[in-house]
Formats: C-alpha cells, sequence, structure tokens
C-alpha cells in the first residue's frame, strides 16, 4: 500500500509515528530555507514540510513539485511550529517531516485551480468535471450521497423489503415523457426503451408474491432539462402489497424521520401534515407548496366579479378568479422598476399582467383607478393590508393560470426577501389528486399520474359521469416546496382498470398492445399493492440545501442533455448504422 492512513486522518495523537500518504498537490509555498507541501486527497489537507534536515536532492525535488500532481510521501507527525496552527484544519496542529517522496504522476498546468472552481464558467468546469470532481465540496456531496443510499438500504432491509433489479431494456410503452430508444441488431427494425421508472416491473413483483420490494435504480427520461431534472436519474423505488396509503406514507416517513435525524440532526414530528390537491392549489397555487412562509393565496373573485375593472369582472365572468398576495412590510424594498420585472415574471406563467398596489407614504397602484373606494377598501381588508404592505393581484379566465403565476411569484417573493432561514425544513404529504387532467392538443382526459392509479372508493361511480371531478389515491411527498417523491395505491381489479382505460380514450386493442403481458397476469392473482418513489438526486439535494441536482451527480447533462466532458452524444459510424438497420436522414435547416 502507498499510504498508512488518509490525509485528513492526523493530530496531535499521532505525534512521533512514521506514516505515509498520498494525493494531489494544492499547493507548494517556498519560504527558502522551508517548503510546504499541501496534499489533498478526498477526506482533506495534511502539510508536509521540508527543511534543513532535508536532504538535498529531495529538498529539490519538493521545490519543482505543481499542483495537481500526484505523489506519495514517508515521514514522521511532528507538532507545526509556533504560530503555525491551522484552526481551521482537522489535521493543523501537526505536520509530516518528510523523509522520502516519490512522484507518481506530473501535471501539466490545470485549466482552472480546483479551489477556485466556484468562480470559473459552467460551461469549463462541466468540459474538465475531472478536475472539477477535486474540489472538497463536491467531494463532500457525493461522499454524503453514498451514506444516504447505505442509509436507505439498511432502513428498508430492517423494514422487510428485498432490492431486487428490474430491467433496464424495456418494452416501449410511453404514457408521459417520450422514451429514450435502443436498435435491436438481432430483430431488426424493432426497440428497446430505457425505463423511465420501473413502474410495470415492481407491479409484476407484486403479482410474483415478493411483497415488500425497493430498488436504488437508474431510469431515463427525454425530456427536457431544469434545474431538478437530468436525462438521466436516480430513483429511490418502493413497493408493497396489502396495504392502503396510511401504510405507504407511514413507512417512508419513518425513513425521512431517520435520515433527518442521522444527517441533519433535526427531530421530525411525525405523522407529517397532510394536504389535499384542493386545499394546496387554493392556499399556495402549487401542488408542491413551500411552507416554511406564509404569503396564502387569496381568493377576491366575489369582490370584483360586479366592478367596472373589465380585467377582474371579465376574468370571473369567464369561468376563472381573481386572486391576490401580500408581501408585508415591502414597500420599503421593492421600486417601480422592480415591480414591472415582477410583471415580466409572472407572463412567463401566461398571466396577461400583474396588478399591484403598494403602501407606503403616498399609495400608489396599477389598477385603484378604476375601482371605487369601497372595492379597494373591500380588497385591502381581506388581504390584510397595511401601510408598508405591496399587494399582488392576477387575474384569468383559466384558474390553472391563476395558481401557477401567483404561486410561482409567492416562492421567487420568498426567496428574494428572505421569508425562511437556511436549515429550515417543511414537510408535508400532498392527496388527493385529480385522477385526470384534459388533454387539450389530444382532445381527451389522460390520467395525472399514471393509468395504473386507483381512483378513490366512494368516487368510482363519477367514472362515468363526471371523471373530472374524480380523486386519486395518489399522494406526493414536498420537502421545501419541492416533489422529493410520490406514489399511488395501484389498481388491482381489472373492471375498474377497464373504466380507466376507456376514460383516456385507450382502446382494448392499444392497451393489449402496449400492457397485454400486465393485464394477462393480473389474471393470475393479484394483491392489493401500493408504492412510491423518492427522486434520489433532488432528495440529497434537497437535505444539502443545494439549488439543484447537478453537483450532487457525478457526470451531469447539460442544458440540451449533451455532456461536455466526453461530447456525446455524437455520430457512430456507418458501419455500426448498417449493423443496425438504420439510417439517418438529414434535414436541411
Amino acid at each position: 500500500m502507498f499510504r498508512t492512513d488518509y490525509c485528513a486522518s492526523f493530530s496531535a495523537k499521532n505525534i512521533g509515528e512514521r506514516v505515509s500518504v498520498c494525493g494531489w498537490v494544492q499547493k507548494q509555498r517556498d519560504l527558502g530555507s522551508l517548503i510546504f507541501i499541501d496534499l489533498r486527497d478526498r477526506t482533506g489537507i495534511v502539510q508536509l514540510a521540508f527543511d534543513e534536515a532535508t536532504p538535498e536532492d529531495l529538498f529539490k525535488l519538493a521545490f519543482g513539485v505543481r499542483a495537481e500532481t500526484v505523489l506519495t510521501a514517508t515521514g514522521v507527525i511532528r507538532p507545526r511550529g509556533e504560530g503555525a496552527v491551522n484552526k481551521g484544519l482537522p489535521t493543523g496542529e501537526v505536520e509530516i517531516a518528510v523523509e522520502t517522496m516519490e512522484i507518481l504522476s506530473r501535471a501539466e498546468t490545470p485549466p482552472f485551480e480546483v479551489l477556485s472552481a466556484p468562480d470559473v464558467r459552467d460551461d469549463v468546469k462541466l468540459k474538465y468535471r475531472y478536475l472539477h470532481l477535486r474540489h472538497p465540496e463536491l467531494q463532500q456531496n457525493l461522499l454524503f450521497r453514498h451514506k444516504l443510499a447505505k442509509a436507505a438500504r439498511d432502513y428498508y432491509d430492517r423494514e422487510g423489503f428485498l432490492e431486487i433489479e428490474t430491467p433496464v431494456l424495456i418494452k416501449s410503452t410511453p404514457e408521459g415523457a417520450r422514451d429514450y430508444l435502443v436498435p435491436s441488431r438481432v430483430h431488426p427494425g424493432t426497440f428497446y426503451a430505457l425505463p423511465q421508472s420501473p413502474q410495470l416491473y415492481k407491479q409484476l413483483l407484486m403479482v410474483s408474491g415478493f411483497d415488500r420490494y425497493m430498488q436504488i435504480a437508474r431510469c431515463f427520461r427525454d425530456e427536457d432539462l431544469r434545474a431538478d431534472r437530468q436525462p438521466e436519474f436516480t430513483q429511490l423505488d418502493l413497493e408493497m402489497s396489502f396495504v392502503d396509503e396510511d401504510d405507504v406514507m407511514a413507512v417512508n416517513e419513518g425513513f425521512l424521520k431517520q435520515i433527518f435525524k442521522e444527517f441533519l440532526q433535526i427531530d421530525l414530528s411525525t405523522p407529517l401534515r397532510r394536504m389535499t390537491w384542493h386545499e394546496a392549489m387554493e392556499k399556495y397555487g402549487s401542488d408542491k407548496p413551500d411552507l416554511r412562509f406564509g404569503m396564502e393565496l387569496c381568493d377576491l373573485s366575489d369582490l370584483v366579479k360586479d366592478c367596472g375593472f373589465t380585467v377582474f369582472s371579465g376574468a370571473v365572468q369567464a369561468g376563472g378568479s381573481v386572486r391576490g398576495i401580500n408581501l408585508t412590510g415591502g414597500a420599503d424594498k421593492l421600486s417601480r422598476k422592480e415591480i414591472d420585472k415582477l410583471t415580466d415574471f409572472v407572463k412567463t406563467y401566461r398571466a396577461k399582467g400583474l396588478a399591484w398596489l403598494k403602501g407606503g407614504e403616498e399609495e400608489t397602484s396599477s389598477f385603484a383607478k378604476f375601482l371605487t373606494p369601497e372595492e379597494i377598501a373591500s380588497l385591502k381588508d381581506r388581504l390584510g393590508f397595511e401601510k408598508g404592505d405591496v399587494l399582488f393581484l392576477v387575474a384569468d379566465g383559466k384558474n390553472a393560470v391563476v395558481f401557477d403565476a401567483l404561486g410561482a411569484l409567492r416562492c421567487k417573493l420568498g426567496e428574494q426577501f428572505h421569508l425562511y432561514e437556511k436549515g429550515q425544513f417543511a414537510l408535508l404529504w400532498v392527496t388527493d389528486f385529480p385522477m385526470f387532467e384534459w388533454d387539450e392538443e389530444n382532445g381527451r382526459y389522460k390520467a395525472m399520474h399514471h393509468p395504473f392509479t386507483s381512483p378513490k372508493d366512494e368516487d368510482l361511480p363519477l367514472l362515468d359521469t363526471a371523471p373530472e371531478k374524480v380523486r386519486a389515491k395518489a399522494y406526493d411527498i414536498v420537502i421545501n416546496g419541492t416533489e422529493a417523491g410520490g406514489g399511488s395505491v395501484r389498481i388491482h381489479r381489472s373492471d375498474v382498470q377497464q373504466k380507466i382505460f376507456d376514460v383516456i380514450g385507450m382502446s382494448r386493442e392499444e392497451a393489449n398492445e402496449k400492457f397485454g403481458f400486465l393485464l394477462e397476469a393480473f389474471r393470475y392473482g393479484v394483491p392489493p399493492h401500493a408504492g412510491m418513489a423518492f427522486g434520489f438526486d433532488r432528495l440529497v439535494s434537497l437535505l444539502l440545501e443545494l439549488p439543484g441536482i447537478r453537483d450532487v451527480i457525478a457526470f451531469p447533462k447539460v442544458q440540451n442533455a449533451c455532456e461536455l466532458m466526453t461530447d456525446c452524444p455524437a455520430p457512430v459510424p456507418q458501419s455500426a448504422l448498417d449493423e443496425l438497420s438504420i439510417a439517418v436522414t438529414k434535414t436541411e435547416e
């Protein structure tokens, strides 16, 4: 072995010991008769010391060492000199008086210094991701991820779950995002798909009698990227038999309670809060509400439905609504220019504009002149307006637009004005999602989650008469305004499954073509079952309070689904395409 221990493992208790270390040179400091090298590995830094007692050839070797050079050194642990103790390092009280050193690999000048990586352009860091991964912060992120994965396996093992791998090359059954397709060489003209989730296979495992399944599974979705999405990602995937919603929530609350205590020293109070989808939308304009701060949405439609301002009254008459939020004490914090920027922001959520009323010494508003003093007073009263506040109102003929725009504005203001503290966590279950949503493009209903989600028992009669009112036995776990995971009770009755296919306009022939293997399996005895999946990358980033998932993934993709380091995706030789019976068509721009 090149080393006796890792760099950051030494302290005053090791003084006098002869040790060997190896790693990367963080920096070299030449003080004339003294040379110090900070040697770094994944655990941290230890100082190597070279002085008058160092052999001349070894001193010269240390003099010429560049940053990021890989070396191994042997020497004796000794206390640092007076005034040289670094209390910011675990090894800050000691150094290694080097006796022998070997350079294992010399480094050229890197495109950026590892410790300066936060100030380097993102594309450069991703091009040289192996250098960026040397940064202590990223290494700690991935160490945290490893420990969280181990904690998950240990917890679910204690709860009786079996980790079972499901296939990566599967049949394409797209119901949401686009599949990534893999051509078959053996069967020309046919394709595998990469799994968007192990959904169907884990249900088949329940049919097979493995009543508690878990897997840390790789999944793939060909969809546009955001801060919390990647084309390939990891799920902590679970399924259970002979259970209902409460059972699934309880076992996963146990997991969350354990990891918050183990990793963050936070005692979660369980059972967690539950909120219906309808309540979440009405109060927060989102099915993943951030409960770290207030500023709830307020419906003002009844106050303005007959007012003379057609922007408000017209929205209500069209079947939509007018809703508002109150930024308490915001009058001194927002200029007119900043309010205009917020107006542009809500327009990205399809809102036509943003109405506002700003308090202060002189009250200003974008809409007050169109309303009577009595109408203005009633709006202020309902929104709890006081002199230093700012009111924001959105009106639209579609409630979905009002919710999206005002809900997003609420979150933006919460972040911008620090309405919550770092280290503050708010968790809840959102339940009773609509079973279906209307697909305007195709003129039919589609399943909000997936077509195997069970409707609420009391809503079964509505499948024939009012499918838009049917609620699903579905549940999402939300952490600080982000969906960290979700799941549902599955359908295990063939008659109910057929009704769902009928509502979404899927013929028996199409259902058999896509899901015949599952429907066939259900003919031979299927237990009631339910499950969920955590977005594992998201869960890690949420616990670390990072803005996105990229820095908890070793080799992430960028916005256009490319990996800059290896320059993929990339063309392949024509011979490879010929083997797969594939022709590539080039389209002129």
